[in-house]
């Protein structure tokens, strides 16, 4: 990434902020909801996933112990924040189909990954329009769910539209957050250090620039985050999913039609 024109380290910069704000605001979302933008300026996923690992690794355990806190000095006797009984049963599902999409990361070719990519975020994108997010309804739909997600997670680290509909439907609305956190942190330090086992490039020298961009969009997303809790709007959604729809459609037209 030592070779681009300053205008495409502006925008991804740029992408850095957005994506620091949708993880702190919304939760999930930080690499689904970034990843689009990034491939339209370097159409490389493996160039911008260990940025986006270490990111989300650093700021996950920064809310966990936030929230720990917090927690702790407005009720000492309040119950756990952190549903660990689901989690462990979750990840006894999500093991397996999380390493082998890590292995098809690192195989399949890159243009095919991005396009994976842009049609994940299309379909995700296409829910929260019509305002029909997919719901988990039974326990074959939910292995289902979370063996696709952790799978995807694998490839992309974009399986949270996947996962969250079915921790939403077993864990309680005052810890799925803080577990959620728990979650993201355990699928991410897997694939990182699959990077780090064949050599992936990390990016190391991009973090210095990186990582205060992706900060400034985590306080101004734990702002927003602090409004919608009381509040939450679907147009906000609309507006997001319509957005993402033309991104993504552009991003396909870029991999699979677009003249070289």
């Amino acid at each position: 990434m030592s070779d681009l024109a300053l205008s495409q380290y502006v925008l991804i910069g740029c992408v850095f902020v957005w994506s620091g704000f949708v993880r702190s605001g919304l939760g999930f979302g930080g690499a689904v909801l970034a990843l689009p933008f990034l491939l339209l300026i370097v159409n490389d996923p493996l160039i911008f996933l260990p940025l986006i690992a270490v990111h989300l690794l650093f700021f996950s355990s920064l809310i966990m112990w936030k929230s720990h806190r917090a927690q702790r000095a407005a009720d000492k006797t309040v119950s756990a924040s952190i549903h660990w009984a689901y989690l462990k049963r979750a990840m006894t599902i999500m093991i397996i189909p999380k390493l082998a999409g890590v292995i098809g990361l690192l195989t399949l070719p890159a243009q095919w990954m991005s396009a994976i990519i842009f049609a994940i975020v299309f379909g995700y994108a296409l829910g929260y329009l019509i305002n029909r997010p997919i719901r988990a309804q039974s326990k074959v739909l939910d292995t289902a769910l979370l063996s696709a997600g952790a799978y995807i997670s694998g490839t992309s680290l974009t399986g949270a539209p996947l996962i969250i509909p079915v921790f939403a439907n077993h864990v309680a609305k005052h810890q799925l957050r803080d577990t959620l956190f728990v979650l993201w942190w355990i699928l991410t330090a897997i694939k990182l250090v699959s990077f780090v086992i064949v050599g992936v490039d990390l990016q190391l020298a991009h973090h210095l620039w990186l990582l205060p961009c992706a900060a400034v969009g985590h306080v101004l997303g734990q702002r927003f985050h602090a409004r919608i809790v009381a509040a939450e709007s679907p147009l906000f959604y609309r507006v997001l999913g319509a957005g993402l729809i033309v991104v993504s459609a552009a991003g396909l037209w870029q991999v699979l039609w677009a003249p070289s």
